[in-house]
Formats: C-alpha cells, sequence, structure tokens
C-alpha cells in the first residue's frame, strides 16, 4: 500500500514537473518572442511611437506632456502630472465638490489666458483624462488655442491651423470615439514652423 501511494506520488510529481516545463518554455520563452516579433514588424509603433526634433527624441505620440507658456499649445490637465509612473485618474466622481471646484477654476483660467467666455471652454479643457496621460485634446479645444500660439509666435493663423490639421488623428478603426489632436507632435511642429 505505501508503495503504490509513493508511486502514485512519483508519477504525479514528474506530470507537474512536465506540465511546469511545458508551459514554463510556452509562456515564458515561446510567447513573448513571438509577440516582441510581430511588435517589430510594425516599425516604430514597436518603440513608443517616439517624436524627434532636430535628430533628438522629444517625447512619445502615445504619452501627453505638460507644455507651460503661451507660445504652446496646452494638452489635457492631468490627475498623475504626467508621470507614467503615476498614470491614474483622480477618482473623482462627477457629483465631488472637489472636482466641481477644479472644473471651475480650470475653466475661469483657461477663459482668461484664451480670451474667450468660461462656457466656451471645452469640456477636455478642464477635465483629465482616465490615464493621465492622454496626448491628444479635442479639435475645439485646439481651435480655442490657435489664435494665442498663432499670436506668440509670430505665425499666421491658417499656417497654425494647418498644422492643426495635420495632427488630427481620426476615429480608432474610423467610428470608435472622437477624431483628436496631437499636442505633442503639434508642439513638435510650432518649434520647427518658427526656426
Amino acid at each position: 500500500m505505501f508503495i503504490n501511494t509513493l508511486t502514485d506520488f512519483s508519477r504525479q510529481a514528474f506530470a507537474s514537473l512536465r506540465t511546469l516545463l511545458v508551459f514554463t518554455v510556452i509562456l515564458g520563452i515561446a510567447y513573448p518572442v513571438t509577440v516582441w516579433g510581430i511588435g517589430q514588424l510594425f516599425g516604430d509603433r514597436a518603440d513608443g511611437q517616439p517624436v524627434t526634433a532636430q535628430g533628438h527624441v522629444v517625447g512619445s505620440a502615445l504619452l501627453g506632456q505638460n507644455f507651460e507658456g503661451s507660445r504652446w499649445f496646452h494638452s489635457r490637465p492631468s490627475a498623475a502630472e504626467y508621470d507614467t509612473l503615476k498614470s491614474a485618474p483622480s477618482n473623482l466622481g462627477p457629483s465631488s465638490p472637489e472636482l466641481l471646484k477644479q472644473i471651475k477654476a480650470r475653466r475661469s483660467e483657461i477663459a482668461n489666458v484664451e480670451s474667450t467666455l468660461a462656457g466656451h471652454v471645452p469640456a477636455d479643457a478642464v477635465t483629465a483624462s482616465g490615464s493621465g496621460l492622454d496626448p491628444h485634446i479635442s479639435i475645439d479645444y485646439a481651435e480655442l488655442q490657435a489664435p494665442r500660439v498663432a499670436a506668440t509666435n509670430g505665425l499666421d493663423i491658417r499656417r497654425v491651423e494647418k498644422l492643426i490639421t495635420k495632427n488630427t488623428d481620426g476615429r480608432v478603426l474610423g467610428f470608435l470615439g472622437e477624431p483628436g489632436v496631437n499636442v505633442v507632435k503639434l508642439n513638435v511642429d510650432i518649434a520647427a514652423a518658427t526656426q
């Protein structure tokens, strides 16, 4: 009886060890190498879509940055302060008095900076994205900022509007979400236009 139990245990232990080794090879080696290989087929997308200016990487087309000053298009607010290690929403709900206070303050500040009425400030200008790292703003928010950016940089407004159109990404898969303007790429183009 004891020998049968020991034999059963040995057989089960050996089967478990074989299963562990097979899954280690499949999931720990073959799968990651396959995913990496497929990613390499898509060129710059596999490397985080780096944005370059004058031969230097200045950011990623996938991650928002904080742009300060009147010469730049401003990104959406970030609850994570654009820190990729703290990527998270604020977790404040629509009935939160703190969130409502933040939105009111942001709306007033943006209306003042952009010389418009508070009611004309788009929602994405005053609310953070879920990740806090969204590189896109709405076309409405970009157009609201265009006169300020054009005047500060000494550019013709039509040229700035063309740069907005150039950096506008369409809907995902042609029907999901709204078109958005990539602020990182747009600001790189603004910098190039002023040189």
